[in-house]
């Protein structure tokens, strides 16, 4: 680690954190020639693979952007995305590869989104699935269903229709 004030080559670490996050570590220097400290944060590189093949760094912003038309409409905060993005990101570096597939990025979408908000799960699952008629929108609102009656699932809760008197 070179200096960025007299460019030595070596520094002595002073302090180390973990980012709030826990995406990497904020580490505090100092060098021993000029004295001068210096802050550097350390993250792992994640790439992910395109389906052109080309890498590029994970980003979640894109993963932002990407369920950001699904929501349109739907009580969805920006802080939910962020949470979101923020999931996604934990579940593909939890996989422990450098680098994964934008497919499997999607997949890793799908299960938080269906979490926040199934109306934005279906039309992004319809766009990443490949919907091609009325009878998968039917199979996979079916598959939601069946899953929301299931007990001791995620979401084992019947929704009661609510017509703003008793």
């Amino acid at each position: 680690m070179f200096c960025p004030y007299c460019r030595h080559d070596s520094s002595r670490v002073v302090d180390s954190r973990t980012l709030e996050d826990g995406s990497g570590i904020r580490r505090r220097r100092q060098c021993p020639q000029c004295s001068k400290r210096f802050t550097t944060v350390e993250t792992t590189s994640l790439s992910v693979i395109k389906r052109s093949g080309a890498a590029e760094p994970f980003d979640r912003s894109k993963v932002i952007n990407g369920v950001r038309k699904a929501c349109q409409g739907r009580p969805v905060t920006a802080d939910d995305l962020a949470m979101l993005a923020q999931e996604v990101e934990e579940a593909v570096r939890a996989s422990g590869n450098a680098e994964v597939d934008a497919n499997d990025v999607g997949l890793a979408i799908l299960g938080p989104l269906r979490r926040l908000d199934v109306v934005a799960y279906l039309r992004f699952a319809s766009v990443y699935r490949g919907f091609e008629n009325l009878d998968d929108f039917e199979s996979a609102v079916q598959e939601l269903r069946r899953e929301e009656l299931e007990p001791g699932g995620d979401s084992a809760k019947v929704v009661q229709p609510r017509f703003g008197f008793r």
